[in-house]
C-alpha cells in the first residue's frame, strides 16, 4: 500500500510544485484547499485555479470553506496582525489544524506545504514556522519540499517514506528555481505569486476595521459587501454602500437581505443598501449619494425604497466634500 500524504493547494507555483516533487517519490497525494470570503477573487476565484492544478496533477482536492470560527480567529488573533489586518500566524495554525482532521480522516501520514523560508515576512520565518508547527499538533509531520534541506529531516524522512536527497533548499523571495521546475514538468495550471488575501490590503483593511468597530453580530454577507461598492459610514449605527457599476448593482441586490435597499427610479444610476437607523435623513442622504455618482444635472430624484415606496428627493450641490469625509 503506497504511503499517504496530504497537500495545501493554493493554486499557485509553489503548492504545484511540490506537490509534484513528492508524487514523483511514490506517494499517494490528495490536494486540500481552503476558501475564504477573503480571498482576492481576481487571484483564487474561490478554488478555481486550485482545480485546475489537481486535475492537471491527477489528484484528489478537498475543499473546505474559512467559517464563521474563522471570522472569530481573525476579530482576535493571539499572535497579531501583520501590516494591515492579516493575522498570518493564526490563520496558517487554523489551516494546519484542519488539514490535521483531514489528515486522519483519509489515513494519510504527513503534509506537505509549498511553503519556503524567508519568502512571507510574518509567517514563513523560521521562528514563526516552528510556532506554527507545534501549535497545529503536527511537529515533524510537515514537509516542506522546496525548502526541507534547511530544516531537520522530518518523521517520513527519517522513517524513509521520503528520500532527502531529492528535496530543496530553497530561501527568500526568488522563483527562479519554482519556474524552471514548472517548465520541466511541462505543468501549466497554477497562478502567478502575488497576494490573494483582502486582509493584506489597506483599502479593505479599513473597511473591515469600520465593521468590527461598530458592529457586533458579524455575518459572511457584510463581510462580503467589504469587496463591492463606496462605503460610507454616516453614524455609529449607519452604513451605506453604493455600487460602482452594473455588475455591483446587481450583486448588492443579491445580497439585500437585512438590508434597506435604495434603487433609481426611471433613471440610470447606482443602487445603495443602507445598515442600520432608517430615517429621511439618511433615505435622503443616500438619494443624494446616488444621485452625485449618476451625474444627474436635476434638481430632485425620484427613488424606489426596497422596491415598493416612492420618493422623490432634492439634490445639493455642496454633497461631495461631506462624502469625502465619511467615506470608509
Amino acid at each position: 500500500m503506497k504511503t499517504k500524504a496530504i497537500s495545501l493547494i493554493s493554486g499557485g507555483l509553489d503548492s504545484v510544485v511540490s506537490t509534484k516533487l513528492i508524487m514523483d517519490q511514490g506517494i499517494e497525494v490528495i490536494g486540500l484547499h481552503f476558501t475564504s470570503v477573503f480571498q482576492n477573487k481576481m487571484k483564487s476565484q474561490r478554488g478555481l485555479m486550485a482545480k485546475k492544478s489537481a486535475e492537471e496533477l491527477g489528484i484528489k482536492l478537498i475543499i473546505i470553506e474559512k467559517g464563521m470560527d474563522y471570522i472569530d480567529l481573525i476579530m482576535n488573533p493571539s499572535h497579531g496582525y501583520g501590516k494591515n489586518m492579516n493575522p498570518c500566524i493564526d490563520c496558517r495554525i487554523y489551516m494546519l489544524k484542519k488539514a490535521k482532521e483531514v489528515m486522519l480522516e483519509e489515513g494519510a501520514e504527513f503534509l506537505i506545504t509549498g511553503e519556503v523560508l524567508g519568502q512571507r515576512p510574518m509567517s514563513q520565518r523560521k521562528d514563526a514556522i516552528n510556532l506554527i508547527e507545534k501549535k497545529s499538533g503536527l511537529k515533524g509531520l510537515i514537509l516542506r519540499p522546496l525548502s526541507a534541506k534547511l530544516f531537520p529531516p522530518t518523521i517520513p524522512e527519517q522513517k524513509g517514506q521520503i528520500d532527502r536527497s531529492k528535496l530543496l533548499d530553497i530561501a527568500g523571495r526568488s522563483r527562479e528555481v519554482q519556474f524552471a521546475m514548472v517548465q520541466n514538468y511541462n505543468l501549466k495550471e497554477f497562478s502567478l505569486p502575488g497576494g490573494g488575501c483582502l486582509l493584506t490590503d489597506p483599502i479593505f483593511s479599513k473597511k473591515f476595521k469600520d465593521l468590527i468597530k461598530y458592529q457586533s453580530n458579524i455575518t459572511m454577507t457584510d463581510i462580503e459587501l467589504l469587496t463591492i461598492g463606496r462605503h460610507f459610514r454616516v453614524d455609529e449605527k449607519t452604513k451605506i454602500i453604493v455600487g460602482r457599476d452594473k455588475g455591483e448593482n446587481e450583486k448588492l441586490l443579491l445580497l439585500k437581505e437585512g438590508f434597506t435597499s435604495v434603487t433609481p427610479f426611471n433613471f440610470p444610476g447606482p443602487s445603495a443598501l443602507i445598515k442600520g437607523d432608517i430615517n429621511q435623513w439618511v433615505i435622503k442622504l443616500t438619494a443624494n449619494i446616488i444621485g452625485h455618482y449618476s451625474k444627474i444635472k436635476e434638481e430632485k430624484i425620484t427613488i424606489s425604497i426596497d422596491d415598493v415606496e416612492i420618493l422623490e428627493c432634492p439634490l445639493k450641490a455642496d454633497i461631495f466634500e461631506y462624502l469625502e469625509q465619511i467615506k470608509i
